[in-house]
């Protein structure tokens, strides 16, 4: 389902290709739901799909660098121990 974060709306345009649309048409009709609402949920999955992918693309770069790792491991080695001065 889609998350929706304001009440605005706004009418949307697009191209889309005879084919693709048919299909969506079909999965319209099997889950009795609105072009809209297919469209939303596409789009917004796409979004969360990206973000992911940027932050995979993050941590492969982070992965890859030698002083991060380094550091990563010199934090991890941090046992929690409390120390009053």
């Amino acid at each position: 389902m889609v998350q929706t974060y304001s009440n605005q709306v706004e009418k949307v345009t697009f191209n889309i290709s005879v084919e693709l649309k048919e299909q969506v048409i079909a999965l319209k009709e099997e889950l009795h739901v609105s072009l809209s609402s297919i469209y939303n949920e596409a789009i917004a999955n796409h979004l969360k799909q990206k973000e992911r992918d940027k932050w995979q693309k993050g941590v492969a770069l982070a992965l890859d660098d030698k002083e991060y790792r380094e550091l990563s491991k010199e934090l991890s080695a941090d046992v929690g121990d409390v120390y009053e001065y």
